[in-house]
């Protein structure tokens, strides 16, 4: 396999964290191998695993967690500078919870960023970024509002268009993105496009059946590993349209407007 280097350091275009032991001892049925582009969502009820295997990844577990899992870029260990990099880290992770601390604009931080990864226009990939950004959020903003000003929804919008437009970080964990208050049709559209390896803790079935597979958990472990097939095209068309039609009912409410028919007082 041809090596990637991008910005001087090596990104992987697959990996895999190979199978530990669940929360009793017993071990895990398979390894799990994952592949630029591709989306695989982790479902299973809280305490089930999800968020032990995502910091196993985020951490490139060596056999040095509970669950003994080891992870593999491209095949190998990483070695520790890739482990424990504070800059240039490989594993990017968007939370449920995003807060800025720097009080500056929004436009001005992102040029700034686009500037430190050395991007030939960087007005032009910030200008990109803020749209996307815009796209994503439930209620718009302005270049000029200050990063501290945004609500929570805003914030991930941002750090999601930031993470798939510039970022080179080829590893992306997302936990519950639909609790980001963000377009997450858009929002995953995105990062399928910025050609990562996403794993995606979701409880949301419509994310879950447009993601390439699912991981499905139980007891600390992965229990089984889905492939998204043909017929559950028409299952994720009627559950998209009847989300549709819900957000279209809501933003209704929230404007104030009737939604029985009858005009609002």
């Amino acid at each position: 396999m041809s090596t990637t280097i991008i910005e001087g350091v090596f990104v992987p275009r697959t990996m895999t964290l190979t199978a530990g032991r669940d929360k009793s001892g017993r071990p895990e049925a398979c390894d799990v191998s994952f592949a630029a582009g591709q989306v695989t969502a982790l479902l299973g009820p809280t305490g089930s695993g999800k968020s032990r295997f995502l910091s196993d990844i985020e951490s490139m577990a060596q056999g040095d967690t509970p669950t003994g899992r080891t992870l593999l870029l491209d095949g190998r260990s990483p070695d520790a500078d890739e482990r424990f990099a504070l800059t240039g880290r490989l594993v990017a992770q968007l939370t449920q919870n995003m807060n800025f601390v720097l009080d500056m604009g929004v436009l001005d931080f992102l040029t700034t960023h686009a500037e430190s990864r050395g991007a030939a226009d960087p007005k032009d990939v910030a200008d990109r970024v803020f749209a996307a950004a815009n796209a994503l959020a439930g209620e718009p903003f302005s270049p000029e509002i200050q990063l501290t000003q945004l609500s929570g929804g805003q914030s991930r919008a941002l750090m999601i268009a930031d993470t798939a437009l510039l970022s080179w970080s080829p590893v992306l964990l997302i936990d519950e993105i639909e609790n980001a208050g963000v377009d997450k049709k858009k929002a995953l559209e995105l990062l399928v496009q910025s050609d990562k390896i996403i794993v995606m803790a979701t409880h949301d079935p419509v994310l879950a059946l447009s993601a390439h597979r699912r991981l499905v958990f139980e007891h600390g472990a992965v229990r089984a590993v889905v492939e998204r097939s043909g017929r559950e095209e028409g299952v994720l068309a009627r559950l998209s349209a009847m989300e549709t039609e819900i957000s279209r009912v809501r933003e209704r409410l929230r404007r104030g407007a009737a939604v029985d028919g009858s005009k609002a007082t």
